[in-house]
């Protein structure tokens, strides 16, 4: 908070930062309102004192709205500071001195002792200027008045209590400001990071679903090729050039998931139904047989965001049966249901524990957590059900709605 809110006793004072817009606009008022309470009472002196002592009062009250006028900015010397409201204080009391009606004058220089001064310095100088005021009226009217009495000190009391309290509201509302602008500084952290691993994830799961399948299916096939090079060249040369095929289109898949492009086997306007038997017939190979059923059709076309998570799902299905399973066949099932679309994976490998995690602690395995994401991230579910030398179903439900 402020100065005079009770939490900077020390340090450089609030108005050493520029001032904003309503700060302007107050100093405004205030300098207006200055210099036409000066003009007031100099023409109600003038009216009243035509000899004398009137040249000395014009001469003080030009000289204290030259002094007001050239008022430093906040971001000025404490010490200049300090010299200029000095001296704006010494002038006001030579001409109250001279002409009491001056003292409502007073007013404006309230504000800027306390705009200017530490809390102590600032009340010792108001009680100056008000025992000043209370001076020059006894002095004028010539006999004590009670009223005379009050009215200076309770018009700096309210002077006080009023700047004090747009001190801790100003000071407040820079601290909402200031954490505001802390917190969208936070947040726009936070979703670069987010962001970040956003884009690593998926970059993992592509690899998983597409290159990593790939480059474990070449590796087949080209183990096979070796292990009949000899005996059955034709065969061998079979399995080279599938393994070139597939080396091709993982490098199709690749720019386009660097580019965030739908699967390569969905360019091709067939759809889903299609691309699942085409990857069906590129992975039946090397001793797994891959079958593909459609059950249903859609009663709307499926969104091309769905269509790319099924597809990769069924990609990194398919890469754990040839990886982890040691399966003979394998089933894709895709089955249109009147509120959602669901994709079964099934295979007579060697089955596993759904439940199992790994010695580190984590879940098993990389692609049944990218299978789970994808699910998720389009409000879909994912169901295992696997028992070690039983097979797996793999089953991957979306809404239609997403």
């Amino acid at each position: 908070m402020g100065r005079w809110g009770g939490t900077q006793a020390a340090g450089p004072e609030r108005d050493t930062r520029a001032p904003d817009d309503e700060a302007r606009w107050f100093r405004t008022l205030l300098r207006v309102g200055f210099l036409l309470l000066l003009g007031s009472s100099l023409a109600r002196f003038l009216m009243r004192h035509t000899g004398g002592t009137a040249p000395w009062v014009v001469a003080l009250t030009a000289a204290l709205a030259v002094l007001y006028a050239v008022e430093p900015a906040p971001a000025t010397d404490r010490t200049r500071r300090y010299l200029w409201l000095g001296a704006c204080s010494a002038v006001w009391i030579a001409v109250v001195f001279l002409a009491p009606s001056f003292a409502w004058c007073s007013i404006p220089l309230f504000y800027l002792a306390l705009r200017n001064l530490r809390p102590p310095a600032a009340a010792c100088c108001i009680g100056l200027l008000t025992a000043v005021s209370v001076t020059a009226q006894l002095r004028l009217a010539g006999r004590f008045e009670f009223d005379v009495l009050l009215a200076p000190p309770a018009v700096a009391a309210i002077c006080v209590a009023v700047f004090v309290r747009m001190d801790q509201q100003t000071a407040r509302q820079r601290e909402l400001v200031a954490d505001l602008v802390r917190t969208r500084r936070e947040l726009a952290a936070t979703e670069r990071r987010e962001g970040t691993l956003a884009e690593r994830q998926r970059l993992s799961m592509e690899i998983h679903d597409t290159l990593a399948q790939g480059l474990s299916s070449q590796r087949m096939l080209l183990q096979a090729a070796d292990r009949t090079w000899r005996s059955d060249p034709e065969t061998a040369h079979r399995h080279v050039r599938a393994a070139g095929a597939i080396a091709d289109h993982n490098l199709t898949e690749a720019r386009r998931f660097v580019h965030d492009l739908a699967p390569a086997d969905l360019a091709g306007g067939g759809g889903l139904d299609e691309a699942l038997r085409t990857l069906a017939r590129r992975e039946s190979a090397a001793g797994l047989t891959v079958r593909c059923h459609i059950e249903g059709v859609p009663a709307h076309p499926l969104p091309e965001r769905v269509q790319s998570a099924l597809l990769r799902i069924a990609q990194g299905a398919l890469a754990n049966v040839r990886e982890h399973a040691d399966a003979r066949t394998a089933v894709l099932t895709l089955t249109y249901l009147d509120e959602q679309v669901v994709l079964d994976v099934a295979d007579d490998g060697r089955g596993f524990d759904p439940t199992a995690v790994r010695p580190d602690g984590g879940v098993r395995g990389h692609g049944l957590p990218a299978i789970r994401t994808r699910a998720s991230r389009l409000g879909g579910t994912l169901t295992v059900e696997s028992a070690p030398g039983e097979g797996t179903v793999l089953s991957a439900a979306l809404p239609l709605a997403a």
